[in-house]
């Protein structure tokens, strides 16, 4: 297959020169293409729309393979997913009809013996529609954007969030939960000595009970309010399943906040998630590796940061409220941690 788009790209790229040559040809000498060359260009100009759309349409349903599993992993995702799915509704109807108006009329315009060229000087009934109908358009898209974010970035309204720090340095992540007073201690770059390294200040009565992880854990169905640190330079805290994405600044504090709707273990039952991960583990197979992979939710960082950006992940686990805090209650507080 990879072969096969090889020389249909080298067959493209030899046709345009081909094109490129002959138009300059063309204005160094006194000539006007024939009828035949038009009827030629013209069919030609068919044959790449239809291939173009082939193209287009066989990506679109083998991509979705390494696509995100379209179920939303969060309550406010669905909200995001909505605005995505009219968003490239839109931009797909309007580029099918674009593109097909422009092979079509390249097509049927083509010169013709007798035929001659007929020009509008103006049409302000045109233009005047073709300008209020794209402002209509895109100012419903940006209002509808803005109260879609507005909404999801509203915390305001949350009753009894789970409150995560989360703490961006090169190449790595770390973590830590409010205690049982659910605030977090001060944190600055400056506190950071031996162990703290997430330079939290002890001396503040609301680090005491902070707890440190490795490894993030969220309940199902109860609101989680992330807040982001950078130690070093820009990142930016992606968690795809659940459509959350921020940049980490250094020198001041960013959030966002999602309600986590499925577990790691529904995920994986998955139909979706499922063929995704065995279309994985088959190419792994097929390079040699047998060591299959199972879903897992992740943190990524989403900004180029340095040389070993691409290994900058954290593994996130979604489980029932009742295992969650079966979890959390295993964890060491920040205290302990330095204690020891």
């Amino acid at each position: 297959m990879k072969a096969l788009f090889y020389i249909l790209i080298f067959f493209v790229i030899a046709t345009a020169f081909w094109q490129i040559f002959k138009i300059l040809g063309l204005t160094k000498k006194d000539q006007v293409a024939t009828e035949k060359e038009n009827n030629i260009n013209g069919w030609l100009m068919l044959g790449l729309g239809a291939f173009i759309y082939g193209l287009m349409l066989y990506s679109m349903v083998q991509g979705r393979v390494v696509l995100l599993p379209r179920q939303s992993a969060s309550l406010e995702g669905e909200d995001i997913d909505k605005l995505f799915v009219i968003t490239m509704g839109l931009i797909i109807a309007v580029q099918f009809i674009t593109q097909f108006l422009i092979y079509y009329f390249t097509f049927k315009y083509r010169g013709i013996k007798g035929r001659k060229a007929l020009f509008y000087a103006d049409s302000h009934k045109l233009e005047m529609w073709w300008t209020i109908a794209p402002t209509i358009v895109l100012s419903v898209l940006i209002i509808y954007g803005l109260w879609t974010w507005n909404n999801v970035q509203d915390l305001s309204q949350s009753e009894n969030p789970l409150i995560i720090e989360v703490y961006a340095k090169q190449f790595q992540w770390e973590a830590r939960y409010a205690g049982e007073d659910n605030e977090l201690g001060v944190g600055h770059v400056n506190f950071i000595k031996g162990i703290n390294t997430m330079g939290v200040d002890m001396t503040d009565k609301n680090s005491a009970d902070d707890i440190p992880v490795r490894e993030l854990h969220l309940p199902k169905g109860r609101k989680v309010i992330f807040k982001f640190r950078s130690q070093d330079v820009l990142h930016s805290a992606y968690m795809p399943h659940f459509r959350a994405q921020i940049n980490c600044v250094p020198g001041m504090t960013t959030s966002f906040g999602f309600t986590p709707t499925v577990t790691t273990e529904e995920m994986r039952l998955d139909e979706d998630t499922k063929a995704k991960f065995d279309a994985i583990n088959e190419l792994r197979l097929s390079n040699g590796n047998e060591e299959t992979v199972e879903f897992d939710y992740l943190l990524l960082c989403n900004k180029i940061c340095g040389a070993s950006h691409y290994n900058m992940q954290m593994k996130v686990v979604v489980q029932e409220e009742e295992d969650f805090n079966k979890w959390l209650k295993e964890q060491k507080t920040l205290t302990e941690v330095i204690n020891n």
